[in-house]
């Protein structure tokens, strides 16, 4: 393969341009170039008629970006009949990648080190995916063959090819990947409709059949909009294979199943529940966003304003067009360019990629991850079912973003848990719902919540712990969950709480800074004004006490500004993303202080001298 890099293998198609370059050529002289061209000929038009048959867009480009020393991708030039030596080494490279990609590795076979698309033979590229086939086998994982691409050579008649494999390895002790997707879009856009179309693996009847088993309360069954924050999940087994509730029973059976789980966090679209989408989209911590825009209604309503919440958050954002039966074609693809002209605006500079194939929707998953400006766009339908496998393909090879050691060392900090959801379950007692931030907890582990309205933190045990509906005995950094609590007084909780480790010692206040960019205000924002401030869990109704070397800000400026919370006083962490809004004022920051305790306490109790 040394010899074939060398005597030209430089990009596909390159040599076409570069005079004397093909066979037969006789250096730079003209007569060379007469004879070198005659052969050639026929060759190159047969060669551009049928790459002009193939769409462009799915044409490989000439070199991958070089290989990483780190992350979950490998490039494998091939693996003919390694010796023994060989390949345990290789199948422990494997490994390091699977751990990297938190149990998923993708391996580009035919592709050298520094990216060159060489490409195999039928024969050799046979011969090494059997080999990769035995190496997934001794580590415990599977394969599935995502995509194979012609490459073509001038100076080569054979066709050669390279091939991109997914790897997944099968779960052990529950250690599924968890990817969390937030659920966005206008009111009756279908975003219900389409999460129950792909968790419960039937087709929709055009009446909204499908989205009933996602409802929480009856007036939701009633008007057919979602108010509450719902969950559903989505299975794939370590062949890539859905795994939902059409095969399986319960969410018990599909945890055991799956090796790779998607959650799906169900979003309300109507704008009087806009505090609940906010509260969802800052309290659990979503991996991706999808943004679901009805195809004959276009961008209206909440649309933009939940697209604009997720680039604050500086979520990733992936875009479903649904309903695309109900419409013609050219209305399609009117709502696809509205769509592109937004995300193309100044305020926006995303990419906008269109999914319209198998093989487009493997590169949209893979560039998704890479670049944060690219933004998928699927045009699906949930009652015909149309490319409605596309973005399945697109969620199954998903990566997730934060690696292997960045997750180690959240692991490494002490116990931090975010209060999201409490219940009341019987025979079980007090339940508590959220996403364990940094640190690790187990059943049975002493924890301190708080803060109260007094600012004091109080003494727990944690029960059993479940994930998905299934039980648990330990939890990892940066997965939802919910805990059992005993017999202790549910009264004494509430939504924004945290349960930390004792040996934290946390600091609580009413009084925070925040580096802050007004986004929108009518008028001016000055001291005295109320905002409701979202930060992480938290939500509350803050005070501006005041605002560093500035009486007024307007709209699109920046500031340090002091908030104090007008009721009680809430656990912050330092750099927490930051989102206010009143009306129509809006603001995004982070928390860049908090106040002493002491000086949070002298002013709680001027606080109440003055109220009583």
């Amino acid at each position: 393969m040394v010899d074939l890099s060398q005597s030209g293998a430089v990009s596909p198609g390159h040599s076409r341009h570069g005079p004397g370059s093909g066979p037969g050529s006789s250096g730079p002289g003209s007569t060379g170039r007469k004879a070198s061209k005659k052969p050639r000929t026929r060759r190159s038009k047969r060669g551009r008629r049928r790459r002009n048959k193939k769409s462009q867009r799915n044409n490989p480009p000439p070199f991958l970006p070089p290989e990483a020393e780190e992350g979950n991708i490998e490039y494998k030039l091939k693996l003919v009949n390694p010796t023994q030596y060989r390949f345990e080494h290789l199948a422990t490279q494997l490994k390091w990648r699977l751990q990297e990609g938190r149990g998923e590795a993708v391996y580009q076979i035919g592709v050298e080190d520094n990216g060159l698309l060489v490409g195999l033979t039928d024969a050799d590229m046979k011969a090494s995916l059997k080999t990769l086939q035995r190496m997934a086998e001794k580590v415990g994982a599977d394969i599935t063959l995502l995509r194979e691409r012609e490459v073509d050579y001038d100076f080569d008649r054979n066709t050669r090819k390279i091939a991109e494999v997914l790897i997944r390895k099968v779960p052990d002790d529950q250690q599924f990947l968890d990817l969390r997707v937030a659920v966005l879009g206008n009111v009756d856009s279908g975003k219900s409709t389409l999460l129950g179309v792909l968790t419960q693996g039937e087709l929709d009847n055009g009446r909204g059949r499908a989205r009933l088993n996602l409802f929480r309360h009856l007036h939701e069954i009633q008007t057919g909009r979602t108010s509450s924050i719902s969950f559903e999940i989505l299975g794939f087994n370590s062949k890539g294979e859905v795994v939902n509730y059409s095969d399986s029973r319960t969410a018990e059976e599909i945890c055991e199943s799956s090796s790779k789980m998607i959650t799906f966090i169900d979003l309300a679209g109507h704008h009087k529940y806009l505090k609940t989408t906010i509260f969802g989209l800052t309290s659990y911590c979503p991996d991706f966003a999808m943004l679901v825009v009805s195809a004959n209604t276009g961008i209206a309503g909440t649309t933009r304003e939940h697209l604009g919440l997720a680039m604050a958050l500086k979520v990733p954002i992936f875009i479903v067009v649904s309903k695309v039966d109900l419409c013609s074609r050219g209305t399609v693809e009117r709502t696809v360019r509205q769509l592109e002209r937004v995300l193309k605006q100044p305020g926006c500079n995303k990419v906008p990629m269109l999914v319209s194939s198998p093989d487009d929707a493997v590169t949209a998953a893979q560039q998704f991850t890479q670049s944060t400006c690219i933004t998928p766009i699927f045009t699906l339908s949930a009652v015909s079912g149309e490319s409605l496998n596309l973005l399945k393909v697109f969620l199954n090879i998903l990566p997730p973003l934060s690696n292997s050691k960045e997750q180690e060392e959240l692991m490494q900090q002490l116990t931090e848990f975010q209060v999201d959801e409490i219940y009341s379950v019987p025979d079980v007692g007090t339940v508590v719902g959220g996403t364990l931030y940094s640190g690790v907890c187990r059943e049975g582990e002493r924890l301190v919540v708080g803060p109260t309205d007094e600012g004091r933190f109080l003494r727990l045990k944690v029960g059993s712990i479940q994930r998905n509906r299934s039980a648990c005995r330990l939890l990892r950094a940066g997965q939802a969950a919910t805990l059992a609590l005993g017999n202790f007084d549910r009264s004494l909780l509430r939504k924004g709480m945290v349960m930390v480790s004792p040996k934290m010692n946390p600091t609580t206040g009413c009084e925070f800074e925040a580096a802050i960019v007004l986004l929108f205000h009518a008028k001016t924002f000055r001291r005295g004004s109320q905002v409701t401030v979202h930060v992480g869990n938290v939500r509350q109704t803050a005070t501006v006490e005041c605002l560093h070397g500035k009486d007024e800000l307007r709209t699109g400026e920046r500031a340090v500004v002091r908030f104090r919370f007008i009721k009680h006083p809430e656990y912050l962490r330092l750099g927490a993303k930051l989102l206010f809004r009143e009306g129509v004022t809006k603001g995004i920051g982070h928390v860049t202080g908090l106040l002493p305790p002491s000086q949070n306490h002298d002013q709680n109790v001027d606080q109440n001298l003055q109220e009583h």
